[in-house]
């Protein structure tokens, strides 16, 4: 059986690793789990599906983030959403992504849509927090909402500077036009140019979604390893709850503290947390 749970559980296992300051893809992360691992693409790793899961379906994509501080690293390669299409990642430069999906035995199209996961280690003082954290942590806003509001803001930035005047129904038909990454990921070859272009977004994290921070998450406390997964209501308790089950006996997780966080913008967390030594 393959799930986040597992990995999480792995990690555990093995937390006194996380203290050494090798890099993160070099933790000893249990192999037999994953389906692909392709570190400086995204996902760095995926977890493998489980052919008949109902329950723990499997399929996780993991992007893993190290920082020398209580910031959370940008997000250089894709903008964090808590789920993707695995047909919109799985093309061009990751075919061999697919391939190792393939040679693990995953049925890929069996689970068109994914959960996605950030592992991030942070460091301060000589303290470490580390947070295997669900995308949506960090996605308040749509990925095409966020991408046309930003720009947005460049073109009445804009219109402000030049004295240009657009009526607002003109502003509003701009924006749809520009909702999607890919419109800004494609090179763009232009005529008697001698190189081309190719704009790229950069996202980084503001204050109210900064997990690492003592101040906005005091919950998530120094010397700690930290599962963080979306909790609406009491039906996403039961299920996690389940979940949980299925993977970690009583004993284990009697070990475990069990609360939930309120998001400043995107409401409650689940959050599983262990202690992790530094002596």
């Amino acid at each position: 059986m393959f799930s986040i749970y597992h990995l999480f559980k792995n990690l555990v296992e093995e937390k006194e690793s996380l203290l050494e300051n090798q890099k993160l893809e070099n933790f000893p992360f249990n192999e037999s789990l994953l389906s692909c691992k392709s570190i400086g693409k995204f996902p760095d790793m995926a977890i493998r599906l489980n052919p008949e899961g109902e329950i723990l379906t499997g399929g996780e994509l993991i992007e893993l983030k190290d920082s020398q501080s209580y910031v959370v690293p940008s997000f250089n390669s894709t903008i964090p959403t808590g789920r993707k299409h695995i047909a919109n990642i799985l093309k061009g430069e990751n075919s061999s992504i697919q391939f190792q999906m393939q040679q693990a035995g995953d049925e890929i199209e069996s689970l068109p849509i994914r959960d996605v996961f950030y592992l991030i280690r942070g460091r301060n003082k000589g303290h470490i927090k580390v947070c295997l954290v669900h995308g949506s942590f960090f996605e308040t806003l749509a990925e095409g909402q966020l991408i046309a509001s930003a720009f947005e803001q460049v073109l009445r930035e804009r219109l402000e500077q030049t004295g240009e005047f657009l009526t607002e129904e003109v502003i509003e038909k701009l924006k749809i036009l520009f909702t999607s990454q890919e419109s800004f990921n494609k090179v763009r070859h232009v005529d008697w140019a001698s190189i081309n272009l190719r704009f790229r977004i950069m996202t980084g994290v503001e204050a109210q979604g900064n997990i690492l921070s003592i101040k906005q998450y005091p919950e998530i406390r120094d010397n700690t390893l930290n599962l963080v997964l979306p909790c609406d209501g009491s039906h996403d308790q039961t299920a996690i709850a389940t979940q949980i089950r299925l993977v970690f006996a009583e004993h284990e997780l009697n070990r475990l503290n069990i609360f939930k966080i309120k998001h400043h913008f995107n409401g409650y967390f689940f959050v599983l947390q262990t202690d992790i030594s530094t002596i």
